[in-house]
């Protein structure tokens, strides 16, 4: 499948918020399901939020329940992620991924056959 494409990130400071955004081309949005994950320094990568190809399904990693909020905007074959109250321990790359398995996979990286090229995301204290 073809790549996605990010945008969004860098650096802020801790308590403050910022929002990252994935394009799908048409054909990927419209079938996959898609999740953010992330790769902290030293640590392998982490499912943080997914959602299912009909936008009504969201799912969380427990870590981020109440601070991310995953959200589409089918129009523009987007995904967002937007990230408030961040804290030191959320720096990490992040990738938006898409795969085709079933949902129950969702939170697996090794579900995904397409990804983004990755975002820095730095939050310092």
């Amino acid at each position: 499948q073809a790549a996605l494409v990010q945008s969004g990130g860098g650096w802020v400071q801790a308590g403050n918020s910022l929002r990252l955004s994935c394009v799908a081309p048409r054909r990927t949005f419209g079938t996959n399901h898609m999740g953010w994950f992330r790769v902290a320094p030293g640590k392998e990568r982490e499912f943080v939020a997914g959602i299912d190809k009909s936008g009504s399904g969201l799912y969380y990693a427990d870590s981020v329940k109440g601070q991310f909020t995953i959200s589409r905007d089918a129009a523009k074959y987007t995904i967002y992620l937007q990230m408030n109250s961040l804290k030191p321990e959320d720096t990490a790359v992040y990738y938006c991924g898409a795969t085709l398995t079933s949902i129950a996979t969702i939170p697996n990286w090794k579900a995904y056959a397409c990804w983004g090229q990755g975002t820095q995301i730095t939050v310092s204290s």
